[in-house]
């Protein structure tokens, strides 16, 4: 229990968060990938349920990380740029036993900000985040009877998705001590 006790200790202090974040950047950079930690800022929470029967929450929050919204003119209108990171689902436990299935859809702080102000908006970022969940998890959600939780800004905890993308240059050679504990690229 002792063991365990100071593991999960050791798993919550922020100190120790941030070096694990940096040697696996270091790691990475070591097989020609860049690395960037996606820490969601709380947002606000969508209720629906997944396949009609599932409850489940999508927490929509925002990151500096990603691209910012953009609108472009149209014959009749704007047609908007929302880029987004989807963290994979995750199943938690509630305080009452029951599991809770959860998504992360992380936009911009922009357009969190254009959501707070704008009601046509907020139902376009509340959209997207749903069509995100269901397009690239293959799952089906209530779209009609997703709401808004007030008072609550995040549900479950809080994990960094990473964002990966090649250095320019390739990979550079690894370190020749015979035995990585990486798989090759």
């Amino acid at each position: 229990r002792a063991l365990f006790a100071e593991f999960a200790a050791e798993l919550t202090d922020p100190e120790q968060r941030r070096l694990y974040e940096e040697e696996v950047a270091a790691l990475e950079r070591e097989r020609g990938v860049e690395v960037r930690f996606v820490h969601p800022t709380p947002g606000f929470v969508l209720r629906t349920s997944q396949e009609g029967s599932r409850r489940c929450y999508i927490n929509v929050c925002s990151n500096p990380l990603m691209g910012e919204p953009r609108a472009r003119a149209e014959s009749g209108g704007q047609r908007w740029e929302l880029p987004y990171s989807l963290a994979p689902g995750r199943e938690e436990l509630r305080p009452a036993g029951r599991r809770r299935l959860l998504y992360d859809v992380v936009f911009h702080p922009a357009a969190l900000r254009l959501a707070a102000r704008s009601a046509r908006f907020r139902r376009l970022l509340r959209d997207t985040a749903l069509e995100a969940v269901e397009s690239h998890c293959g799952v089906r959600l209530d779209r009609n009877n997703a709401t808004v939780l007030r008072g609550v800004s995040y549900k479950g905890v809080p994990q960094a998705p990473v964002i990966r993308s090649p250095l320019p240059g390739g990979a550079t050679k690894p370190p020749d001590d015979g035995e990585s504990p990486l798989p090759p690229f």
